[in-house]
């Protein structure tokens, strides 16, 4: 993928369990670099966090962003911005009013929730410019997943294989659609990824493990090399299977044809049958011969080696049909004039 805008920042919406390893993983990621940090989260600190979340005693009452970046801007000598609120899409957009927005800020969100009303919002407010990466899990799998298109409109001439660039991928949501459910069984929302530990929903490391995935996936996006859409990480099965952002990947998860995807029109290459009709027409037709095509030129047949092909419609379209044909001839070694 490209490198971020050079005015991008990164929010960490959720400071929990799989967010407070994430944002410490970030300053060490960003060391030398002016790009914003920005941390959300409208919970406090509570004493069962301190067993499996990034918190120390003295944060206890603290908003849990407020506490990661007094301490985290400290530690690594940056400006780290927070929000005591759930997440709202103006960290991202400036409202112009009239229900009219722009875009504030290129960059990322990396959201590290365990609901779907954030994903939700999320995913309604995401605009092209900003890339979502989403990290979910449950007691010892999870899966990371990262795009910025929220429909297939969005998608087309997504990828440059010259430049071997990709400019956008389905979002999150639009990947694994189940984010946008709610739990299909009664849970305690208020409860948070430590609580779940205590109560055994989670697994005592899957956090970190989460966590660790996630800067890798960051780490590839600053540099520019991450070649990955998706990874899925099963701790119990000891394994991780990561999911290629290529348009063959893309198409079969969507239902589209891959041409779509791919910035320009790939190279034609004529099928057999596309190559034994010029066969056949050459064969059939007597020398001095014309075979008049029905979509708008004409083929006059020399010898066995020469024709000549006439436009009776100049349009891009008779073009293109007429450019096929004198390609399989050049082909099969036969001379074509115009």
């Amino acid at each position: 993928m490209k490198h971020l805008a050079a005015d991008s920042r990164i929010l960490v919406v959720g400071c929990g369990g799989t967010g407070s390893f994430v944002a410490e993983g970030l300053c060490r990621l960003l060391l030398n670099s002016d790009t914003p940090l920005i941390l959300v989260d409208p919970d406090r600190v509570e004493p069962h966090n301190l067993l499996r979340q990034q918190f120390f005693a003295g944060d206890m009452g603290k908003f849990k962003s407020q506490a990661l970046a007094d301490r985290l801007s400290r530690q690594y000598g940056r400006s780290i911005g927070y929000s005591v609120y759930p997440y709202m899409h103006d960290l991202v957009y400036k409202d112009l009013g009239g229900g009219l927005s722009t875009r504030a800020a290129q960059g990322i969100i990396v959201s590290c929730v365990d609901n779907a009303a954030t994903r939700c919002l999320i995913a309604d407010t995401l605009q092209l410019g900003n890339w979502w990466l989403d990290a979910g899990n449950g007691y010892s799998s999870g899966q990371v997943l990262i795009g910025n298109a929220k429909n297939l409109e969005h998608l087309e001439n997504g990828f440059n294989r010259e430049k071997r660039e990709v400019y956008s991928l389905p979002m999150p949501t639009l990947q694994l659609p189940s984010l946008r459910a709610p739990p299909t069984r009664a849970v305690n929302d208020n409860k948070d990824c430590a609580e779940a530990v205590l109560s055994e929903e989670q697994g005592p490391v899957i956090n970190q493990s989460m966590a660790v995935l996630v800067l890798e996936f960051m780490h590839r996006l600053l540099r520019g090399e991450l070649s990955w859409m998706g990874a899925y990480l099963d701790m119990d099965a000891g394994t991780l299977q990561t999911v290629p952002a290529d348009p063959v990947t893309v198409a079969r998860m969507l239902g589209v044809k891959v041409d779509t995807l791919i910035v320009g029109k790939p190279e034609w290459r004529p099928t057999k049958p596309d190559i034994n009709w010029v066969k056949e027409m050459m064969a059939t037709l007597p020398n001095g011969g014309r075979w008049v095509a029905p979509m708008g030129f004409t083929v006059i047949k020399n010898d066995e080696r020469n024709i000549k092909l006439i436009y009776d419609n100049d349009t891009p379209e008779v073009r293109e049909t007429a450019n096929r044909t004198i390609l399989i001839a050049r082909r099969l070694g036969i001379k074509v004039t115009i």
